[in-house]
């Protein structure tokens, strides 16, 4: 399978909408035994990536700040720390902070561990966690008001840096179809894109300015297809809706229970139910 041994300090930098912490026990379950290269085209925090700890990988994400954090903590993990010393748990700093992306001019000032460090600092500061941007790619999420954050996470930064310095791990900012094109037979593949909104009001798709509506379900879903016709296994995440179990309908269907802490609305938070669909027993 090429798992390295696993280092307990490997874990998500970032919190984020979705992530896969609570799931972990249930979707390990549904892990191949043997697989050659680890695909993960919604990287996203990364949990099950670095829950498993693969020796060889390719992730990917169309946001392409948090590639760039993700670049950035693999080469320059000191750095990237240093700097984000420099910020404080303050509103109207946040705010300031936040702001540097609404002018060209002055985000495209910022080095690439700043524009990293920025991402942390709001992460960790923003209400509820929640990466969120509007139609123009600009981080909205308002200000948290949290005591005491954990914003400067030096441990984690560097175990993280040595696992993607340690093995070979290749960082992509793609579409997630691109990502993709090098699979072959025998490799493993886990999706974890923005999931159908249960209901109107539950619609989140502000990771990136693009969305993630209908169309691009169904196009995920053909790749799945063009995936299972290579003898390529996939296990997929998504909510339990009716569209999402008719989509998948001749692929193997799981329903799990979920926690959600991190959410729009506070109704959304706590258990809900979620689905694990995968092309092979």
């Amino acid at each position: 399978m090429g798992v390295r041994r696993k280092n307990k300090l490997v874990s998500p930098v970032v919190k984020w909408v979705g992530g896969k912490r609570q799931l972990l026990h249930e979707i390990e379950k549904h892990i191949p035994k043997k697989f050659g290269i680890y695909y993960e085209p919604f990287i996203g925090g990364g949990s099950v990536l670095f829950h498993l700890q693969p020796k060889h990988s390719v992730i990917n994400d169309y946001n392409e700040e948090l590639i760039n954090l993700y670049k950035t903590i693999r080469k320059n993990p000191d750095e990237l720390i240093e700097d984000l010393k420099k910020h404080i748990n303050d509103e109207e700093y946040y705010y300031k902070t936040r702001a540097l992306d609404r002018s060209a001019n002055m985000y495209n000032k910022l080095s690439d561990i700043e524009k990293a460090s920025r991402i942390i600092f709001l992460n960790k500061t923003c209400y509820n966690g929640l990466f969120r941007v509007n139609s123009s790619g600009e981080f909205n999420s308002p200000f948290g008001r949290y005591k005491n954050p954990n914003i400067i996470n030096d441990v984690t930064i560097r175990a993280v840096s040595n696992y993607f310095k340690n093995n070979n791990i290749k960082i992509l900012n793609a579409d997630y179809k691109d990502s993709l094109s090098d699979a072959k037979k025998g490799d493993f593949v886990y999706f974890d894109p923005p999931y159908d909104p249960v209901s109107d009001s539950s619609n989140f798709t502000g990771y990136t300015k693009t969305g993630f509506g209908k169309n691009e379900q169904e196009r995920l879903k053909n790749v799945c297809d063009e995936l299972n016709k290579k003898g390529v296994n996939f296990l997929l995440s998504n909510s339990s809706t009716s569209y999402i179990k008719d989509l998948y309908k001749n692929y193997n269907i799981i329903t799990v229970n979920a926690k959600r802490s991190i959410n729009s609305k506070k109704d959304g938070r706590g258990e809900v139910t979620e689905l694990l669909i995968k092309n092979y027993d």
